[in-house]
């Protein structure tokens, strides 16, 4: 590191931050920089800014750096400002200042950057809606399986009513494809590509950025080139639908972890997904549920922070968007893709305690509203009077401590008579059917509710959904590998003094 005090970088301005850039910059020169300097050499070749011989010998300078240079051995000495200046130096001494100062015509680190970040994102954001699609797809394979298993619905933490574990999960499923697609809307901004912008105003040097983004693989340029550099919203776009779908599956997990209570017991979570205790060897404790809320709070806040650092910047160029925040952003992908995989193992294994959920329904009295909505269409009263008898025949069922089935048609025939000055009915054979929760899910025929037909039919929706996305994920992924082939296809030809 340099030491004189006189001459930039500073020693603490080296290294506290020209460093750690560096060593950031690293990792993208390796996946993606080598990329942009080629697509760039062909573009420039290709209408006329640079001719056929110099654009071959920049070239051939850039394949030899490419074998000699060892990225992961280099350290910050503070001889040139940053890694794009150290492939620029590396050029120089291979091909002198005049030929390879002609490869920067046109552009600027700041397109540079902003392209090698969406670059970096885009990657990222395919590798985890390829995991959410898979976590949507187990949740829609138990969803199935357990399209007729009655589970207690809870509200403000008390029982509800009964309906299945399908279509709980259902819910999940679709709050989940509307996190993929707020994903996948970002990852539509994070593919328009910035080249050509340079500094902030594009150049008077007659580039292609449409061709650019061919070549990158992107689906467009971006137009406005002060948005190239200035808007940074395919940031905080993206980290925003990170965020929202790390919270949404957050709520998941805490029902989940209350589910699998021992006073609640609903859920099962088999001996692979249970740790015992160091001492109390009576205790099973879910502990990756544990570890799911965990990941996700962590990813969810790691994603948050992107957003409070984008928040009152300028809308200009500014160092707030750049390497230290892209890398920061990057840990958010990681652990959000923990969890997918997690959540993904996890939802395939539990099952649900039937016994415990009958005990559970019979104690709480949660068919009673199917009670009351069944005098209305039996009977002919107003769903107020209906209400009235059922919640009296509930607080009977509960002062008695008995079960609505068992329990119940007693004090429901006094309520009744009571109200309506008559005897019901409805008799103790149809009480016990009208109170069942088998009935209770299975007149619930409406559109998205939990009985066959209408959950049937959301299954089916969900499949077509996950398969567009699947479809544009293929469409992008072969595109992209396409614009490889191409490039490397120019690359050759500006090689060989053709271009």
């Amino acid at each position: 590191m340099i030491k004189d005090e006189s001459r930039f970088p500073a020693p603490v301005y080296a290294e506290t931050v020209l460093a750690p850039l560096f060593d950031g910059a690293k990792r993208h020169y390796r996946d993606h920089f080598q990329r942009v300097d080629r697509a760039h050499l062909v573009m420039l070749a290709e209408t006329g800014v640079l001719d056929a011989a110099t654009a071959a010998a920049i070239g051939g300078a850039l394949v030899g750096i490419e074998r000699d240079l060892d990225v992961e051995a280099l350290t910050y000495t503070g001889e040139v400002e940053d890694f794009f200046f150290l492939i620029e130096a590396e050029l120089k001494r291979r091909l002198g200042p005049d030929i390879a100062g002609r490869l920067h015509t046109g552009r600027s680190r700041n397109d540079i950057d902003h392209t090698l970040f969406k670059l970096a994102l885009k990657g990222r954001i395919d590798a985890l809606s390829a995991k959410a699609r898979g976590l949507a797809r187990s949740l829609l394979d138990t969803a199935r399986r357990e399209r007729a298993t009655l589970i207690v619905a809870y509200t403000h933490g008390q029982p509800a009513q009964p309906t299945t574990f399908g279509h709980y999960l259902a819910a999940a499923i679709e709050v989940l494809l509307r996190d993929l697609a707020r994903l996948q809307a970002a990852r539509a901004i994070v593919d328009l590509c910035p080249m050509g912008a340079a500094a902030i105003t594009t150049t008077g040097f007659p580039i292609a950025r449409h061709r650019m983004a061919e070549l990158l693989g992107f689906s467009a340029p971006l137009q406005n080139s002060y948005s190239c550099i200035a808007a940074v919203d395919y940031v905080t776009s993206t980290y925003a639908a990170l965020e929202l779908m790390m919270l949404h599956l957050g709520r998941l997990v805490q029902d989940l972890q209350f589910w699998s209570s021992f006073e609640v017991g609903q859920l099962y979570v088999p001996n692979a997904f249970v740790q015992i205790s160091s001492i109390m060897p009576q205790k099973r404790n879910p502990v990756p549920i544990e570890h799911l809320r965990l990941l996700a709070s962590h990813a969810m806040t790691r994603a948050r922070s992107m957003l409070t650092v984008m928040h009152n910047t300028p809308f200009t160029d500014m160092n707030d968007s750049e390497g230290e925040t892209q890398g920061q952003g990057y840990a958010a992908f990681d652990l959000a893709g923990r969890v997918l995989d997690l959540l993904s193992g996890l939802v395939a294994a539990v099952t649900i305690d039937g016994d415990k959920v009958r005990r559970n329904i019979d104690r709480s009295c949660i068919t009673v509203t199917e009670l009351a909505d069944s005098l209305v269409r039996i009977e002919g009263l107003s769903f107020r009077q209906a209400h009235e008898i059922a919640a009296a025949t509930a607080k009977a069922v509960v002062a008695a401590r008995g079960s609505l089935a068992e329990a119940g048609f007693a004090p429901f025939g006094q309520a009744f008579a009571e109200t309506c000055g008559r005897p019901s009915t409805v008799d103790e054979a149809r009480f016990r059917e009208i109170v069942s929760p088998e009935h209770f899910v299975a007149v619930r025929a409406r559109f998205g509710g939990p009985a066959p037909e209408p959950l049937d039919k959301a299954f089916a929706g969900y499949d077509a959904v996950l398969d567009t996305f699947a479809a544009n994920a293929a469409t992008a992924a072969d595109r992209e590998k396409g614009a490889s082939a191409m490039l490397d296809s120019c690359f050759d030809i500006v090689l060989k003094g053709q271009g």
